[in-house]
């Protein structure tokens, strides 16, 4: 479970899934490895078709005291935002989905060359995470039924998932960004649940956090002897949201299930810890003649 820190706060980079709505409506199952299966089939279409959508990311960034509450100004940053598909070894499930940003504006205005990307944007280029559900990655997870949903929800099935493995977290200094800023990598401490629709299995919601508190060790360096930042750090939570709607495109009529959001709050003992919430809006569709639907 990857994120990005620093000195000053903690960040998850997080990217997002869109997942492609059913052609045809399934009987619901209670049998775990079924539904993962037909959940797996709606990823895969994605990887096939979400490459003909372009969307706005609003990106919102807003330290939090101890209490959680605001410290200073947030940041928010503008970007296009596309879905790109490496083939992999020729097979759909082998493919390496990833989301692409291209920054339109900084706090309301375009770009400028002092305005370096923060420690907490959303990385240029950050992998699908929906591809999880794939059979080349399900062995990296137990999944269990967690039931049916209740009230607004009650259409739904919940899938509980925990990631294997475990390890010291991995702490490493990204320059790229700035001095103070580093990349925390926590394996083996993913857990969550994820809502699909009952009759046909499109991930409507995944909420992931870490299982208990995690230790790690910060980089030493020149700057955080000077500051006088100690060595090790705990990091408390670190949960993500991610949440989908229906989008209705025309000339030719289609709906799709995108991104309405993704909600993520990282807090780290006795430092900045931050919230971040990532909206989606202005979806646009490559049509086979080459022009943008709405």
């Amino acid at each position: 479970m990857p994120g990005t820190w620093t000195r000053n706060g903690a960040a998850l980079v997080t990217a997002f899934g869109l997942l492609i709505a059913a052609l045809s409506a399934q009987p619901p199952s209670a049998d775990v490895d079924d539904v993962i299966a037909r959940a797996a089939a709606r990823v895969e279409q994605y990887i096939a078709r979400a490459q003909r959508i372009v969307l706005v990311e609003r990106t919102f960034i807003q330290h939090v005291r101890s209490d959680l509450t605001p410290q200073g100004f947030s940041r928010v940053v503008e970007s296009d935002l596309r879905v790109e598909s490496d083939p992999g070894d020729g097979t759909l499930e082998s493919s390496e989905a990833k989301v692409v940003r291209q920054l339109r504006t900084v706090n309301g205005h375009a770009p400028r060359k002092n305005d370096e990307q923060g420690c907490l944007d959303p990385n240029p280029i950050s992998p699908e995470p929906l591809t999880f559900l794939l059979p080349a990655r399900r062995d990296k997870y137990t999944f269990t039924i967690a039931g049916s949903g209740k009230g607004k929800d009650k259409n739904t099935v919940m899938v509980d998932f925990r990631e294997h493995g475990g390890g010291k977290p991995e702490v490493t200094e990204m320059p790229e960004r700035g001095e103070g800023c580093y990349n925390i990598d926590v394996p083996g401490r993913g857990r969550g649940r994820v809502w699909l629709d009952a009759s046909t299995y499109d991930v409507l919601r995944i909420d992931q956090r870490i299982s208990g508190w995690v230790d790690f060790r910060v980089p030493e360096t020149k700057k955080n002897r000077r500051i006088g930042l100690p060595d090790f750090q705990v990091l408390e939570r670190l949960d993500t949201s991610i949440r989908y709607k229906p989008v209705a495109f025309r000339d030719p009529e289609e709906t799709m299930l995108l991104p309405e959001s993704i909600d993520t709050l990282m807090v780290v003992r006795g430092m900045q810890s931050y919230r971040m919430r990532q909206v989606f809006s202005d979806y646009r569709r490559f049509t086979t003649s080459g022009r943008l639907v709405k």
